[in-house]
């Protein structure tokens, strides 16, 4: 009989989709020994070059369920990581902390019973009376701010991670396909990942994490998994006010709802929607500064320097994401909405799990 590390030494598995999910399930196979290719038709246009990177772990209220219990393994996991991946880039780290604010007295009273019944020393409400505070009142001319800091959440620049993930997955050598799947089926003991161009690639197991595509490729109704598109935009804007100076907020912070970047003195990056279309809408600058009831001055006359956005899956009728073993051989990670980046090392860790399951 074979080992388990022969097992994992000779079977080949293709990764269908090459975001921040389908590099990170690489980078965990390829430790583990396992042969793998990436198939991906524009690997530099997927939602995860699009992302802002923030990473709310800590700070997530809803402290049940599946989506908190990948979220608090993800939390442990991630700094593991990026000691690792540091190796690759010495410059790849999380910018910390994280700030949720709200104008909402309501909100803001629940912000305040999360901290309390949680005690954690980790998550502070920040007093009105806080320098923090009172720069951002000052800067976006208004009096009633209030939120929490987290201190273990932050940022990861998501461009960076995915470049760090290429070197590592070059380094391993895997292989990387741009190709597009257009059908897989099941032959004997292997899939066959059928191309666009009529190759026929075979492996021991296929793992899903092409987001809405990944639905065309198996039998959604047998499986019943749906899925709908959640457009997200973001836009650089040029600050031309010499009485603001962007550096004097926090590196990254949410005011309902809004992720707040400042990138120097005079340009901040603001995102992002919530939009269930294909098509991104119009209105961008109207959409992401609508955030107060009244837009500071300086912010009313900035200039929009550059927009991009990026469109994720979201699961209809049950939680996100979707981590499923369809059946042998075959494994669907997608639907992340907002958090792949955040639930990648949870993710990746689960994939390897049921895979040396299925091998053993």
């Amino acid at each position: 009989m074979k080992s388990l590390k022969e097992n994992f030494q000779k079977a080949h598995i293709v990764i269908i989709g090459s975001g921040i999910i389908g590099k990170f399930n690489a980078l965990e196979l390829s430790e583990l020994g396992f042969q793998v290719t990436i198939i991906d038709p524009a690997q530099h246009q997927n939602s995860s070059n699009a992302a802002l990177g923030l990473l709310m772990g800590n700070m997530y209220q809803k402290r049940r369920g599946k989506s908190w219990d990948l979220r608090k393994q993800s939390i442990e996991l991630w700094p593991q990581w990026i000691t690792f991946l540091q190796k690759f880039n010495c410059e790849l780290n999380i910018e910390k902390p994280l700030i949720q604010l709200t104008t909402n007295e309501e909100k803001f009273k629940k912000l305040e019973t999360f901290i309390y019944e949680n005690n954690d020393l980790n998550l502070q409400i920040l007093e009105k009376d806080s320098i923090i505070i009172k720069n951002i009142n000052k800067a976006f001319q208004t009096k009633n701010i209030m939120g929490m800091i987290s201190f273990n959440d932050g940022r990861i620049d998501a461009l960076s991670l995915l470049k760090t993930l290429d070197k590592y997955l070059e380094h391993k050598k895997v292989n990387f396909l741009e190709e597009e799947i257009i059908k897989i089926k099941k032959s004997k003991n292997q899939w066959i990942s059928k191309t666009s161009n009529n190759k026929n690639i075979q492996s021991d197991i296929v793992i899903l994490c092409n987001s809405l595509k990944a639905v065309g490729l198996i039998d959604s109704l047998s499986h019943n998994i749906k899925l709908k598109p959640v457009l997200g935009q973001a836009m650089e804007i040029d600050i031309n006010d010499s009485e603001v100076d962007l550096l004097s907020l926090p590196k990254q912070f949410n005011i309902n709802g809004k992720n707040i970047i400042p990138k120097s003195k005079n340009k901040l990056i603001i995102g992002s929607t919530d939009e269930y279309s294909t098509i991104p809408e119009k209105n961008t600058f109207e959409e992401l500064t609508n955030f107060l009831d009244k837009k500071p001055s300086w912010l009313m006359k900035g200039k929009i320097s550059t927009t991009w956005f990026g469109i994720r899956s979201r699961p209809v009728g049950e939680p996100s994401p979707i981590m499923k073993n369809l059946e042998n051989g075959v494994i669907i990670c997608t639907g992340f909405y907002k958090n792949g980046i955040l639930l990648a090392p949870a993710c990746s860790k689960w994939v390897a799990n049921e895979i040396k399951s299925y091998l053993s």
